[in-house]
């Protein structure tokens, strides 16, 4: 783990308990003298170095040491245009997103879309703090929607539609955005709108779920 958030981060003294007093004590084993940096979600760029003071069996005390600005992220943006698809689905690989360092994902409401899909994007934060700690990321992937996969590309000229029938995507090749279909690919009344876009598939003979498209999209990335 690469720091802590806490909501007191930046004070002089820290405590700790509940769940956070046991990973840190019982799981990570710190004990007193060990410095352990943690991060406040109003400002993840600055971290703040504490030392473990004490620890009575049921609450850890750390005392400020010092703090600095200390910026993590991808030197590559890369913006997901994605058909919606079960967001049970999003949640299993939002932790590789984010470690990845994709920076925005626009959910879209295609054809094959199921209709009554709604994200709850509270819960999507949670599921991203818990791996910016594991990576030391310091910012959140950014979300929004799009009413219909005309709209995005319109919004969005440069854009590279990742299905079949294109050309092979190459390892040199250079975007920041890229449409990923949901499950049962792009209806034919979408794919006439692909006419000004570059159109790219995997070498890869195995057809992707879409889940999967989006994780080989964002490690393309790293």
């Amino acid at each position: 783990m690469k720091f802590i958030l806490n909501a007191d981060a930046g004070k002089p003294q820290l405590r700790l308990s509940g769940d956070n007093y046991k990973y840190i004590i019982k799981v990570r084993r710190h004990v007193a003298g060990d410095l352990i940096a943690f991060r406040n979600r109003g400002d993840l760029t600055k971290e703040y170095s504490y030392v473990l003071e004490s620890t009575d069996g049921r609450n850890a005390v750390f005392v400020l040491e010092s703090q600095g600005d200390l910026s993590c992220e991808s030197s590559k943006k890369l913006h997901i245009g994605w058909c919606i698809i079960d967001p049970k689905t999003v949640e299993k690989v939002l932790p590789m997103l984010t470690e990845m360092g994709v920076t925005k994902i626009t959910f879209i409401q295609c054809h094959r879309s199921q209709r009554n899909f709604h994200f709850d994007y509270e819960r999507f934060e949670r599921i991203m703090e818990s791996s910016i700690m594991q990576c030391g990321r310091t910012s959140l992937i950014e979300f929004s929607e799009s009413p219909s996969l005309s709209d995005f590309l319109n919004g969005h000229p440069d854009s590279v539609i990742l299905d079949f029938g294109g050309e092979k995507l190459t390892n040199t090749e250079e975007y920041e955005t890229v449409v990923i279909g949901c499950e049962g690919g792009f209806h034919e009344s979408e794919r006439s709108l692909f006419i000004n876009h570059r159109v790219r598939h995997f070498s890869s003979p195995m057809i992707l779920r879409s889940e999967s498209a989006a994780v080989a999209v964002a490690a393309r990335h790293l």
